[in-house]
């Protein structure tokens, strides 16, 4: 049954989806990374509901300035700032 699903989505968004099997965390590479640097600054099994929304937005802005070795130390936001730049031009 999921493979209908996956193929009706890869279908409905013109492209390949790709669905990661359960309990293969080597095949989510940046969602691990991002779970790792979350728990710098909430434990596994956090409730978010119980966390303030400016709390959250907060760690989203400092994880976004932060340089990334993978990025040639450059940030997200920075990426994402030159990118909206070439862009619009």
């Amino acid at each position: 049954m999921a493979n209908a699903y996956h193929e009706q989505m890869a279908a409905a968004l013109e492209t390949q989806v790709y669905f990661a099997d359960p309990y293969s965390s080597w095949q989510r590479g940046l969602n691990e990374n991002t779970n790792g640097l979350l728990r710098q600054y909430w434990p596994k099994k956090t409730d978010f509901k119980k966390i303030p929304k400016n709390e959250v937005s907060a760690v989203i802005v400092e994880l976004n300035n932060r340089p990334r070795k993978k990025l040639g130390y450059k940030t997200p936001a920075n990426l994402m700032a030159e990118y909206m730049a070439a862009i619009a031009a």
